[in-house]
């Protein structure tokens, strides 16, 4: 397992056995707009498949999460990253994104990928750009996965 502490005791641990996933549940399917209605179920498999990165604050409450969906060698999706509404301000999802992109098992693969609606300006400072040919990619989306329409 990995994990960092930063100088104001926030934590962030790669270990999933230590994430509130009831806390990540609730902001994912009531406040996320991507994840709107998501179930439990769906969730807990996402985690169990994916590279996990639960942001702590110091008492060791969830302030945060990142699912980074990996092969661990080429290829890594950025998804489901927030702060919980009371941590922001802080410079966590800076922190979040510095501990995920220099995790030994991502910061050498080939292509990082992700989507946002609204969080260019965070992903930008990391190297992020639109696609150089976006003509190459296809994407088969379903609209309304979870019984309500996402936004995105």
């Amino acid at each position: 397992m990995y994990s960092q502490t930063n100088p104001d005791g926030f934590r962030i641990s790669t270990n999933p056995a230590e994430l509130d996933v009831a806390a990540i549940h609730r902001y994912l399917a009531e406040d996320s707009y991507w994840a709107t209605n998501m179930p439990l179920e769906i969730l807990e498999r996402a985690i169990a498949n994916s590279l996990n990165f639960g942001l702590f604050a110091p008492d060791g409450q969830q302030a945060g999460f990142a699912r980074v969906i990996t092969d661990r060698a080429t290829f890594a999706w950025l998804c489901d990253v927030f702060v919980l509404p009371e941590f922001r301000g802080r410079g966590l999802s800076k922190w979040l994104m510095e501990v995920i992109w220099t995790h030994p098992e991502l910061k050498d693969q080939r292509r990082h990928m992700l989507a946002t609606v609204d969080a260019h300006g965070l992903y930008q400072q990391f190297g992020f750009t639109p696609l150089t040919a976006p003509d190459r990619f296809l994407e088969k989306k379903k609209l309304n996965p979870y019984g309500v329409a996402t936004k995105n």
